[in-house]
């Protein structure tokens, strides 16, 4: 029997659709074998629902039994699965097993990848076959293109004059060349080892040639993890000399892996870094190790810890490890030499100028929160430790510190019942002495913190907000004061009478908050004015400006917008605020119809009655310059503006209840306009002579970028001590960015204690290939 021709609409015998199947599936088998996104062609064929129907579209279709070949011709397309095939003749050949597609060959898999070729001659499983003018166009937005390809073995496949980009072609010139491209004469896939192979290769910048390598390997896309180098980086510095980072990654399980690397430097010699990271079902953790052997240590500075040693390192881990829904544990802690190695040699994860290392237990529901951990503050610095400025060795080991917070489920007589419990222990080896101020005692103390607080909100016929408020508070603390400490104490003149190791302390506070907001509206604008004012009646503060007890907690007291309305403006449980207070105030906010909003906050605080807990001295005189020290409290606001073309500013300030002198001002403005983004700062804080500073101190800091094209864009920072007439630190660089390539270069100075410290850094990256960088500095 000859040929056969039929129509689009032909009804097929069992043969014919046996012969059209067998078609289809070897070109889908081709795209899956092509596309870097599937491992497998039977895993991508297997996927396919079981009854799937194939739709084959041509304009002629050829059946010629005698030669047992079906051909389809003219305006071939295939539907299969999710995948798409068009061709102007598809040919397959039963006795052969081949498929020839021809004509504009273009395949669209499930995932979107598009392949086009000139012809494709293959065998039905693939294991054979040739493709002409191959190129590939992935979601990914990689591309690949080869003068020819051809399969054999079943998972060899070789590349002949193959190109590969990660950037898109120019639309108006498809003909430019991209702006970087790896070209070789071979690339090899080998699918069983999942390997690419790169045979006389050059990687081309600009459709210039920039390097040549005779060979090299990598794995192919299907792998997520292989081992071998990855890129190095350039680093160094005055003290160590220049050096060249080369890491090795060992891909040693799905789960966990090593990567090992070696810098060496002109002048400290070899470092030596290995970090493990390994991964469970509920968490993982890293290990890192580092060290070197110093060659020269007298290249740093005689004042420099670091000039000490020759043999450092470190040990660095961290960890996270979900127990449940709701507990999780983890840790991150740090053991070196010295303070100083792993901020000396930019140790990644380790190199911050403080650097916490901690252990904790935390565990969240909808009512409860618990946190315990343990910690212990790393200070890396380079000072020497006789240094009177060295901070290191003053600093604590804080365990346990126990956070807990519960909230009823139910209304408690209407209201809210919170119940609060805080527990710390700090050790201390060395004390921080200094003139005017105790901020770290040598000693071993804790303390048991138990508040719980009620307030139930009551809203008026005529919108007036009436909030009563029950809180009651007990501490236990214990303190063992070494010798030193206890003549630091009794050397301070500030009216300590009593120095005892364990004491007692209980507060209780009836308190209630009025607010009544009042909304103005218009058709342009939205207003609303709402006047506050609080009332708190308590004891007053047990043992206020007598015991001599370590502060540790709440040193930090910032009297502002922010804390005008808080129950107890002390920022830790060390000190407690005693006696009956009243803050009044007014807030505002407002929306505009053209899409302004602002805010502000006025207000003052009032100490009535019993004894000013920010008037009585303690070891760090923390309520001292405070502002709340007064009977009548300076004057505390806030204002800030938001607009719809990304302007925004705000300022917080405080004003000398008396004079209206300023004593405090943050301002803050920020602006994303076009191609402009810019911040700064400006902070000013009035004279504290009992802190040590004598003087006023302003300082106004800001970074803005400038994009002046699609791809380029130039940075900056700085901040500028006004008082010093110092720019104690800036820095300036630009980038550039496309969809495949991103390359940036900074310069940055650092000036402290009269040293000068000079960054420079470049960083370069090739999406789909990796990074390469440096970061070099100098003294």
């Amino acid at each position: 029997m000859g040929a056969v021709p039929a129509q689009k609409s032909s009804l097929l015998s069992p043969l014919k659709r046996g012969l059209r199947m067998k078609a289809g599936v070897a070109l889908i088998a081709l795209a899956a074998s092509l596309s870097v996104a599937h491992t497998q062609v039977e895993e991508l064929v297997g996927e396919i629902p079981a009854g799937q129907q194939m739709i084959l579209v041509g304009d002629t279709l050829v059946y010629d039994f005698d030669a047992g070949t079906v051909t389809a011709v003219g305006g071939v397309q295939i539907e299969y699965g999710g995948i798409n095939v068009v061709a102007q003749r598809v040919s397959y050949n039963r006795n052969t097993s081949r498929v020839i597609a021809s004509g504009g060959v273009e395949i669209r898999d499930r995932s979107g990848n598009k392949y086009y070729a000139e012809e494709i001659d293959i065998t039905d499983d693939f294991s054979d076959g040739f493709v002409r003018a191959l190129r590939v166009e992935t979601t990914e937005k990689t591309y690949m293109a080869a003068e020819s390809a051809e399969r054999s073995g079943g998972n060899l496949t070789t590349f002949i004059k193959g190109v590969y980009t990660a950037c898109e072609p120019c639309e108006e010139n498809p003909e430019k060349p991209p702006l970087w491209q790896i070209k070789a004469q071979r690339v090899i896939w080998d699918g069983k080892a999942k390997t690419i192979r790169f045979e006389r290769s050059r990687f081309e910048f600009l459709g210039i040639p920039l390097a040549y390598l005779p060979y090299f390997e990598v794995a192919d896309p299907t792998v997520k993890r292989k081992s071998g180098f990855l890129m190095p980086s350039v680093v160094g510095g005055s003290e160590v000399g220049v050096g060249l980072t080369v890491p090795y990654y060992f891909a040693l399980s799905p789960t966990y892996d090593l990567t090992i690397s070696g810098t060496g430097y002109t002048k400290q010699g070899f470092l030596a870094e290995a970090e493990w990271r390994q991964r469970f079902d509920n968490g993982g953790y890293t290990l890192k190790l580092a060290g070197i052997h110093q060659n020269r240590p007298g290249a740093w500075p005689a004042t420099y810890v670091d000039s000490t040693v020759e043999n450092r390192g470190m040990i660095g881990t961290t960890g996270e490890f979900q127990i449940n829904p709701r507990w999780k544990a983890g840790w991150d802690v740090l053991i070196q030499s010295d303070k100083n190695f792993a901020r000396s040699y930019r140790i990644e994860g380790f190199s911050e100028a403080v650097q916490r290392s901690t252990i904790y237990l935390t565990g969240l529901s909808d009512r409860n929160y618990f946190d315990l951990r343990a910690y212990k503050f790393n200070v890396q610095e380079r000072y020497l430790d006789s240094n009177p400025g060295a901070r290191h060795d003053k600093q604590p080991a804080v365990a346990p510190l126990l956070d807990y917070s519960y909230t009823v489920g139910t209304p408690v007589l209407g209201g809210e019942l919170n119940f609060d419990v805080n527990s710390q222990g700090i050790h201390r080896k060395e004390g921080m002495y200094g003139e005017t101020k105790l901020s770290g005692l040598e000693s071993s103390s804790a303390r048991f913190s138990g508040e719980g607080e009620w307030k139930r909100s009551f809203i008026t016929g005529g919108g007036l907000v009436v909030t009563p408020l029950l809180h009651a508070r007990a501490d236990a603390i214990n303190v063992n004061l070494s010798q030193s400490a206890v003549a630091a104490i009794a050397g301070f003149d500030n009216g300590i009478e009593d120095i005892r190791s364990h004491y007692y302390r209980a507060m209780a506070t009836a308190g209630l908050e009025m607010r009544w907001p009042i909304l103005f509206s218009s058709a342009s604008s939205t207003h609303v004015l709402e006047p506050m004012g609080q009332i708190f009646v308590r004891p007053d503060e047990p043992y206020a400006g007598r015991l001599g007890i370590p502060n540790e907690d709440a040193q930090s007291l910032v009297f502002d917008a922010s804390t005008l309305f808080e129950r107890d403006k002390f920022s830790g449980y060390d000190r407690i605020e005693g006696g009956t207070r009243a803050n009044v105030g007014i807030r505002y906010s407002g929306r505009f119809a053209n899409g302004w909003s602002a805010q502000g906050l006025f207000g003052q605080s009032y100490h009535l009655a019993g004894t000013n807990s920010y008037a009585q001295a303690d070891l760090v005189n923390v309520g001292a310059y405070s502002g709340l020290e007064t009977d009548r409290s300076d004057y505390v606001a806030m204002l800030g503006f938001t607009t719809p073309f990304g302007l925004s500013a705000s300022t917080s300030a405080r004003f000398d209840e008396e004079t209206f002198e300023l004593r405090r001002n943050d301002l803050k403005v920020g602006a994303n306009i076009a191609n402009v983004s810019a911040n700064a700062s400006y902070a000013y804080i009035s004279a504290q002579p009992d802190y040590g500073f004598n003087r006023d101190r302003q300082e106004v800091s800001g970074s803005a970028s400038l994009k002046f094209n699609e791809n380029w864009r130039v940075f900056a920072s700085g901040t500028y001590n006004i008082q010093d007439s110092e720019l104690t630190r800036n820095a300036l660089g630009f980038g550039y960015s496309d969809e495949c390539f991103i390359y940036t270069m900074t310069f940055s100075q650092v000036r402290e204690d009269g040293n000068t410290e000079n960054r420079f850094g470049f960083n370069i990256s090739l999406r789909t290939l990796g990074e390469i960088g440096s970061n070099t500095f100098a003294q």
